[in-house]
């Protein structure tokens, strides 16, 4: 069996436990809160069934009843389909902490669920009201959470046993070249979020820098200085990030982790530590232009800064992955 089908396995299983997690808080909530069931999976299945010209059997009962059925299988198809989304993408190295992780699973299902209703017309989510997205945000995000834990404890174990009998090749791999660019990029949008991520995906089982990472006080601690240095970012008394006090600093955590991950891995730190260095300058120039095209198109570059604080954390997971 291949990684990837094992890797596709691996996520439909942990998408039907996610999808029991998800059923279950929107069950308890009806219990608590007295409200009835939603009547909206039944309508896309029968919207889509009438778009595709095919008719549901049986009486007004018995069509609704069948309709009800169809919605339920529905739903629990989408939340196994992203699973297996999910342990593809694990398979191919992408392994997002489950503070990231969970939740952008937990977005993906809730996009699979809604979007659709909203393409059919049968509501508009702008009207809304708090409880109706909070009714449906929080069965998604512990349905994100319950399934990125139940994948990762299934990978983790191959994980380990993979670090522990299986050689690294002396030279750095394209792969890890890859890697180490998407670490000296992520510094240079957000100089600590390479070395963040790297934290988040530690063990102590690490040599060097990487398993000293691996204590959770030291992981809290680089979350914070991250969320800080995305806060400050956006000041207008943020020194420049192409001066060379803005630029030095970046361009040195870069090079420090990419040595740390090659340390990690049992390869050469020579080349991907150049190539992090290298990445870091052109990112932090590409950054400032970013967030001066969003001020000139928009008013503001608080988009382009947003979307650089994402670029940040997906590229230092993308990095830190092994």
């Amino acid at each position: 069996m291949t990684s990837l089908m094992k890797g596709v396995l691996r996520g439909i299983a942990a998408g039907a436990a996610g999808t029991t997690a998800l059923n279950a808080t929107t069950e308890a909530d009806m219990a608590i809160r007295g409200r009835p069931a939603s009547d909206v999976p039944a309508t896309v299945a029968g919207t889509l069934a009438d778009l595709a010209g095919a008719r549901v059997p049986g009486d007004a009962r018995e069509r609704g009843d069948r309709l009800d059925g169809l919605g339920a299988l529905g739903g629990t198809f989408t939340g196994l389909a992203v699973g297996a989304l999910a342990g593809a993408l694990r398979a191919a190295g992408i392994r997002l902490p489950a503070v990231i992780g969970g939740p952008l699973l937990g977005a993906a299902a809730m996009a699979a669920a809604d979007l659709p209703i909203v393409r059919l017309g049968i509501s508009d989510p702008r009207t809304w009201t708090r409880a109706d997205w909070v009714s449906d945000a929080v069965p998604h995000l512990l349905y994100g959470m319950t399934t990125h834990a139940v994948l990762a404890a299934q990978f983790r174990a191959d994980e380990e046993r993979k670090a522990q009998r299986q050689p690294r090749p002396d030279r750095p791999s394209r792969r890890a070249l890859m890697r180490a660019a998407a670490l000296g990029a992520a510094a240079g949008c957000r100089s600590s979020a390479g070395l963040s991520a790297l934290a988040l995906r530690s063990r102590r089982y690490h040599p060097g820098l990487s398993g000293r990472l691996s204590h959770p006080a030291v992981k809290a601690v680089n979350g914070l200085l991250t969320m800080a240095e995305m806060g400050l970012d956006k000041l207008p008394s943020a020194p420049p990030r192409t001066s060379p006090q803005g630029l030095a600093p970046r361009v040195a955590i870069a090079a420090v982790t990419a040595r740390a991950v090659a340390r990690r891995d049992g390869i050469r730190s020579g080349p991907p530590v150049l190539l992090a260095a290298a990445a870091a300058t052109a990112s932090a120039a590409a950054g400032v232009r970013l967030r001066e095209a969003a001020a000139d198109r928009m008013g503001s570059d608080l988009p382009g800064a947003l979307a650089e604080d994402a670029a940040a954390a997906l590229l230092g997971q993308v990095g830190a992955a092994r």
